[in-house]
């Protein structure tokens, strides 16, 4: 299998059991849909939500989103939700509560069954890992490598910070969801998140700041709850119009000094060189 990442910016979650939200979660502007199983599902909703996938996967990739399904934890509900999750026609798994590598093989072969029962191509079914508690921040690399089909990692600021027993605050959880940062960079996937939670956003202005912020980390794409947080998510994750222009000024004074024999070149009151460079190229392509 080949990793290959996804261009995403804003991933809404929608409970899986929720049909008006559902029947509208096409309309929003998210890049993904994440059909929720997990803690947006009462435990005596989780059959019907799930028996129910097949007509919430098709209805919410109307808008031409990915379309993703959080699965539960616990074996035996994890491995009736990969295998619906698979047959509906899902792109993706939020994986919750990694534990280690081998949690991540495990579900990839689970994956692998229900593909090949499905009919899908093996691997065509990616993955999002969340790292969710103490023990398991360690691992958040090892994690992110295990297998081709992690394309993000993301780190569970609310069950982190019960874990840790501590409250969701940015000072708590600005530690460990940087390292969830290092972690995805060093293994080549996307970082999912923000320096904060996802709960108790009702400043749109603050969360803007937040956001705003937290790209400027390192990180790439986001999860949200509310539909409110879909365009502004896609505002400060996205590449913005003077940045891709400045960017491409910038390459072309990059290339010319470099047919000149040159390294570094004065750009607009800066001097620089390849990893700006880079950074510059990253986020034409992200435009694109």
């Amino acid at each position: 299998m080949t990793r290959f990442l996804p261009q995403w910016r804003s991933l809404l979650y929608v409970p899986a059991s929720a049909e008006k939200f559902v029947a509208k979660a096409h309309e929003r502007g998210a890049d993904a849909v994440i059909l929720d199983l997990e803690d947006g599902v009462a435990p005596d909703a989780k059959a019907a939500a799930r028996a129910g996938l097949p007509a919430s996967v098709a209805s919410v990739r109307r808008g031409g989103a990915d379309v993703l399904v959080r699965i539960n934890r616990p074996l035996r509900m994890t491995v009736q939700d990969i295998a619906a999750a698979v047959s509906a026609g899902a792109d993706a798994l939020v994986c919750t509560k990694m534990m280690g590598a081998d949690h991540v093989r495990m579900l990839s072969e689970l994956t692998a069954e229900s593909e090949a029962e499905a009919g899908r191509p093996i691997g065509s079914v990616r993955f999002v890992a969340l790292v969710e508690d103490a023990a398991s921040l360690p691992h958040a690399q090892a994690i992110a490598s295990a297998d081709p089909r992690v394309v993000a990692l993301g780190i569970g600021g609310e069950d982190l910070a019960t874990d840790l027993g501590a409250e969701p605050t940015p000072d708590a959880l600005d530690l460990p969801k940087r390292l969830g940062v290092i972690a995805a960079r060093a293994a080549g996937v996307l970082p999912l998140g923000f320096i904060g939670t996802v709960a108790g956003l009702k400043d749109l202005d603050g969360y803007r700041a937040m956001l705003r912020r937290s790209k400027t980390i390192g990180f790439a794409c986001a999860s949200c709850v509310h539909p409110s947080q879909v365009p502004i998510i896609n505002e400060e994750y996205g590449a913005r119009p003077e940045e891709v222009e400045r960017a491409k000024r910038l390459v072309a004074a990059f290339e010319a000094a470099l047919a000149e024999g040159k390294g570094a070149v004065a750009f607009e009151g800066d001097m620089i060189d390849k990893p700006i460079v880079d950074r510059a190229r990253r986020l034409i392509a992200q435009a694109r």
